[in-house]
């Protein structure tokens, strides 16, 4: 899997590591029980902090994506990621409202705006050169 960070992004270098891994989850290029490089070599790999890496790893324990043992090190969650319940899809709903709310004052229609997501879930459930 490819990281790519954006080091001028106004998002945090930690909050863009932890989504790349996700996406990389979603679409199936990291793997059920696939291990991930150890804090301090990935760190070094990406030319960035070691405890930027280790803020991103320890969200994606804290939200079920990642295990992390003391033996095996970092891996994919082997049981896979949990479905989601009544509590993701409150905090789902609480991301996209403010979403939802600057897309309508930016003159975004619901048609565009559908259109859009209905893109982006494709992009994760469909890889690169595949129809």
């Amino acid at each position: 899997m490819y990281i790519k960070l954006d080091l001028e992004s106004e998002e945090p270098i930690y909050t863009q590591l932890k989504h790349q891994i996700i996406a990389g989850i979603a679409r199936n290029e990291l793997t059920p029980g696939e291990a991930l490089p150890s804090v301090r070599s990935f760190a070094a790999d990406l030319g960035i902090n070691l405890h930027t890496v280790n803020k991103a790893y320890q969200q994606l324990k804290q939200e079920g994506f990642i295990l992390i043992h003391r033996q095996k090190g970092v891996v994919i969650h082997p049981d896979g990621v949990a479905k989601a319940d009544k509590a993701y899809y409150q905090k789902l709903h609480a991301t996209l409202h403010p979403i939802i709310a600057e897309a309508i004052c930016r003159g975004v229609d619901k048609a565009s705006f559908l259109e859009l997501c209905s893109e982006l879930f494709y992009e994760y459930q469909h890889k690169e050169g595949e129809e």
